[in-house]
C-alpha cells in the first residue's frame, strides 16, 4: 500500500492540503480553510492548511496532527492503518469516513 494512503483510507496524494503545501500554493490554503470550516463548523484558518500526508514524516494539519481520533487509535493500538485492525468493519469512526468516500475502505482491504 502507498504511504499516502492514509491510516482511514483516505488519499493523501489528492488532498488539497498536501497539494498546497507541496506546491506553497497560498490561494488553494485558503479556499481549502474556507470549505473545511463550513464542512466541519470549526474556524480553520490557511496557515493550518500544511501537511504532508497522514502516514508521513513531517508536517501536519492540527487535525490530522492531534485531533483526528482515527490516526490516535490506529497508533495507541500500533497499527499502520485501519485495515490492519480486527475492529474495522464495526469501527463506527472509519465508517464515517467509508460514508463519504467508499474507495477509502477498498483502499486499505483491496475488495469492495
Amino acid at each position: 500500500m502507498k504511504n499516502l494512503i492514509a491510516i482511514c483510507g483516505l488519499d493523501c496524494e489528492i488532498c488539497d492540503a498536501r497539494i498546497a503545501t507541496l506546491t506553497d500554493d497560498d490561494a488553494l490554503r485558503e479556499r481549502t480553510a474556507k470549505a473545511w470550516s463550513e464542512m466541519n463548523g470549526v474556524p480553520i484558518t490557511p496557515d493550518m492548511i500544511n501537511c504532508e500526508g497522514c502516514r508521513m514524516e513531517g508536517v501536519k494539519t492540527p487535525f490530522c496532527s492531534t485531533l483526528c481520533p482515527i490516526r490516535q487509535c490506529a497508533l495507541k493500538r500500533g497499527f499502520a492503518t485501519c485495515g490492519d485492525c480486527p475492529d474495522m468493519e464495526t469501527c463506527e469512526n472509519v465508517g464515517a469516513v467509508y460514508k463519504s468516500d467508499p474507495e477509502a475502505r477498498k483502499r486499505l482491504t483491496g475488495r469492495d
